[in-house]
């Protein structure tokens, strides 16, 4: 099994670069998408972000109200920590169990936005970085509804190019068209993926 961790800052294009993996036969492990299922309703990690946080942070069905959580932990540094002490764990736990259920000579991609913040590339086989132009990620953001300065915001407050670029063995540049980046993706597949034989 290669196990490949994907990594980008917010508005990179990691996503993509993730979906085009996909589609050449790599079993993704999504860290976001995890991280949604182990907060949903009825989920000890929900009673424990509850706990934490207060019933503020849940919505009038008792799901988790994100915007209201994301107030209170993104402008608090020692809030982040507390929410990240309850959420990493369990994340890790399950992308475990889903990289464990996958064929043994499987590429498994484990998609991380905040790989290089929490320490994870060295449990690796190779660390794939998604790196775009400042302002094309800022303009990608607020195409998706954020303000300009929640953008730089959010931005900022992740690991900069320079940090991810120095656990990165690859880096891709998605500041051009998806072409572009469809051309690097078929690159590093051949350059660095060994043939599945099942």
């Amino acid at each position: 099994m290669t196990r490949i961790g994907l990594t980008g800052g917010i508005g990179s294009g990691k996503s993509t670069v993730s979906a085009l993996l996909a589609a050449r036969g790599a079993v993704i492990v999504d860290a976001d998408r995890i991280a949604r299922e182990v907060l949903e309703p009825g989920t000890p990690g929900l009673a424990a972000v509850a706990e934490a946080f207060g019933d503020d942070v849940l919505a009038a069905d008792g799901a988790l109200d994100r915007t209201a959580l994301a107030a209170v932990v993104f402008t608090d540094a020692d809030a982040r920590k507390r929410l990240d002490g309850i959420v990493h764990p369990l994340v890790r736990a399950r992308a475990t169990e889903l990289a464990g259920a996958a064929p043994p000579d499987a590429v498994v991609v484990h998609d991380v936005p905040l790989l290089v913040e929490t320490g994870q590339a060295p449990s690796y086989d190779l660390v794939l970085v998604v790196e775009a132009d400042p302002a094309v990620r800022v303009a990608r953001l607020v195409q998706r509804g954020l303000t300009a300065e929640d953008a730089r915001a959010r931005m900022a407050a992740q690991a900069s190019d320079e940090e991810r670029q120095a656990v990165a063995d690859v880096v891709l540049d998605n500041s051009g068209t998806r072409e572009q980046l469809e051309e690097q993706v078929d690159r590093f597949w051949a350059d660095h993926v060994p043939p599945v034989t099942g």
